[in-house]
């Protein structure tokens, strides 16, 4: 018997080279094809390229300022690819590689890194006051730096585990409604079959949902994390 969680082993295709890898080139391929947009009277496609350029353009200015303009380009691609995934995942025998917390993580530790990294280089030791609220009194100073050291490390965790736990959520509900189901139509119980189906067609645009809400909260508190890099405490 097969497990529900099967949809989530990772396969090597070729050595070094597993189905997490495959959908990561698949996706990059479509992106690229899909999303180009270079017509003077734009398609639907182009559309939505435009629709999430504008918003996205003005979703860093009011929050990094202008000399936030620089990270535009990997907030984009980031979203674009992390959104690509998760709804490329949605379909059947595709491998979500959103699903794995290893790959969510890194690339969470990989953006807290690159914040503190450029922290630092923008504001020296003062990209350390951060750790200490304003006006706090100094006897808690200890317990306090020790707390919001702890929150700041925090956020690769919460980025990462946040982003894999929906979408493995959402895949183990979906995996179980449709084996209920089969075995349901197999026990010739056609008419109550009837739900468990009915209530997964709402799961699937519950889905797709979650799968761009959450690309786009991962884009977002990235944004906001690197106003770190931007702004002095």
């Amino acid at each position: 018997m097969a497990s529900y969680f099967d949809q989530f082993t990772v396969v090597s295709i070729i050595p070094g080279f597993t189905n997490s890898s495959l959908m990561l080139v698949l996706s990059l391929i479509f992106i690229t094809i899909f999303f180009k947009a270079d017509k003077l009277i734009p398609g639907r496609w182009q559309l939505i390229i435009e629709f999430l350029y504008d918003h996205w353009v003005t979703l860093i200015k009011d929050s990094l300022g202008e000399k936030g303009s620089k990270y535009f380009p990997f907030i984009i691609s980031l979203f674009m690819l992390i959104a690509w995934l998760n709804v490329l995942g949605l379909f059947p025998y595709i491998f979500t590689v959103g699903t794995h917390i290893i790959i969510t993580f890194g690339l969470s530790f990989s953006i807290l890194l690159v914040v503190t990294i450029l922290g630092i280089k923008n504001f020296r030791l003062d990209f350390f006051s951060m750790l200490m609220p304003q006006g706090a009194p100094m006897g808690l100073a200890p317990l306090l730096v020790l707390i919001e050291t702890a929150s700041y490390l925090s956020r690769a965790i919460s980025l990462g585990v946040r982003l894999a736990a929906n979408l493995s959520a959402g895949h183990l509900l979906f995996a179980i409604l449709a084996s209920f189901g089969y075995q349901m139509i197999v026990g010739n119980l056609i008419f109550l079959s009837l739900f468990p189906l009915a209530i997964m067609v709402f799961i699937t645009v519950l889905e797709i949902a979650v799968a761009l809400i959450q690309a786009y909260v991962f884009c977002l508190l990235t944004t906001i994390y690197l106003e770190d890099t931007l702004k002095s405490h």
